[in-house]
């Protein structure tokens, strides 16, 4: 088994003249969080859609817990194990958290009765309670539709999805961008929860405090390309900032190790 969940090798995106990813060489090992960094336009979410079939690349390798890998779509790369929190969340403001979470992939029962079968809401409450309860979500009434929740909350029903299921890798884009102060707080809480039960995870962000509060590693990003791989222990904000604005270069980055 290799000690990588996830690889990428020359990982390039290109919309007709525009180079918008330019040979990505990253990897991630098991159970490691990742930050990746980079002002707007660098490459950050052309990357995450990259990896998670919502695009097709123009070229290069992803090898996704050691098999060569080439989603057709989103459904794909969550049957393989990935689940992403988007910044636009994906959610069903109409539906309540368990039709929620289990949107486009209903239990059933009674399967032997062919089109007849009905949706197993008993199991599907079960199993929503137990993502919240591995997440530390709070929600206090699952039967509420989303519409009547608070941001924080629909952001950590977001995630709790990510954990109901058997998910090998999460990714997460600008988790907290629109949150307060005390919903931020929740949600990372949920991030390091899920770092003590050994979850990889990407997160993308902007927010300086909360990479160092809560990855190990941080990748940046700058005019599609990837320009720093640096641990946490070994840089601080205005290093990183360097690579941003370009003030470094990255000239000596050889790539993700």
């Amino acid at each position: 088994m290799s000690d990588y969940i996830l690889e990428t090798k020359g990982l390039t995106k290109h919309y007709g003249g525009v180079h918008a990813l330019v040979d990505a060489n990253f990897t991630l090992e098991r159970g490691e969080h990742v930050a990746i960094m980079g002002d707007n336009g660098a490459g950050k979410s052309t990357f995450v859609r990259q990896i998670t079939g919502v695009e097709q690349r123009t070229r290069g390798d992803v090898i996704f817990d050691g098999e060569d890998v080439h989603f057709a779509g989103p459904l794909d790369a969550r049957e393989a194990g990935i689940e992403t929190v988007f910044q636009t969340l994906a959610l069903a403001d109409h539906l309540n958290v368990p039709d929620n979470l289990f949107l486009g992939r209903e239990k059933t029962k009674f399967d032997w009765l062919g089109p007849f079968r009905l949706l197993d809401y008993k199991s599907m409450r079960e199993d929503t309670m137990a993502g919240l309860v591995k997440t530390g979500v709070k929600i206090p009434n699952i039967k509420n539709s989303i519409a009547n929740m608070s941001g924080g909350q629909r952001q950590c029903v977001a995630i709790a999805r990510t954990a109901t299921f058997a998910s090998k890798l999460t990714i997460m884009d600008e988790p907290t961008a629109a949150l307060g102060v005390q919903e931020t707080a929740q949600v990372e809480n949920i991030i390091r929860t899920l770092k003590e039960q050994g979850e990889s995870l990407i997160l993308v962000s902007h927010n300086m405090r909360q990479v160092f509060d809560l990855v190990d590693r941080i990748i940046v990003f700058r005019r599609g390309r990837m320009v720093a791989n640096l641990r946490k222990e070994d840089t601080n904000g205005e290093d990183v900032v360097s690579y941003i604005t370009g003030a470094k270069t990255g000239a000596e980055f050889e790539g993700a190790a």
